[in-house]
């Protein structure tokens, strides 16, 4: 990954995990109401939500997949977003896969981890081109153009 940032007040914060990550947080009116320095990069086409994978958009809540919900992440950004600088925008890259283990981001063994999963996390996993890890590191350099990855 390139070190340089074409801003460097724009924080950008790498998000993966399993379920809690995921959201399984139900979305509340006053969770759709967000500060626009908080971002999301779409990880994933959502139509329904009008997002192109690969572009940046203030970060209404669900941030990961299409129909996922309230997770951690939507308060970690906006709490930055509070406790920062005028200045600093805070944007998330998020990739999650429910109910996983941490093995489905070893880079070198995920597949394996993967042929023994659920159809229904099969189903997962294929909307980030069958390897959750090599998606997230894609998502990161798209990020890393508009911004400097802090964490």
């Amino acid at each position: 990954m390139n070190a340089s940032a074409q801003d460097p007040n724009f924080y950008i914060f790498l998000c993966f995990g399993q379920s809690n990550m995921e959201g399984p947080g139900r979305i509340e009116e006053q969770d759709k109401t967000v500060d626009d320095r908080f971002q999301v990069l779409a990880s994933v086409d959502c139509p329904n939500l009008n997002r192109t994978k690969g572009n940046w958009y203030t970060a209404v809540p669900p941030l990961g997949r299409c129909n996922t919900g309230l997770s951690p992440v939507d308060y970690f950004g906006r709490t930055l977003v509070a406790n920062l600088p005028k200045n600093i925008k805070v944007g998330v890259v998020h990739v999650a896969v429910a109910g996983c283990k941490i093995e489905l981001f070893d880079k070198d063994n995920f597949q394996t981890y993967a042929a023994t999963v659920q159809p229904w996390m099969t189903n997962i996993i294929k909307q980030y081109s069958d390897n959750p890890y090599a998606h997230l590191v894609e998502m990161a350099k798209i990020a890393q153009k508009s911004g400097v990855i802090k964490g």
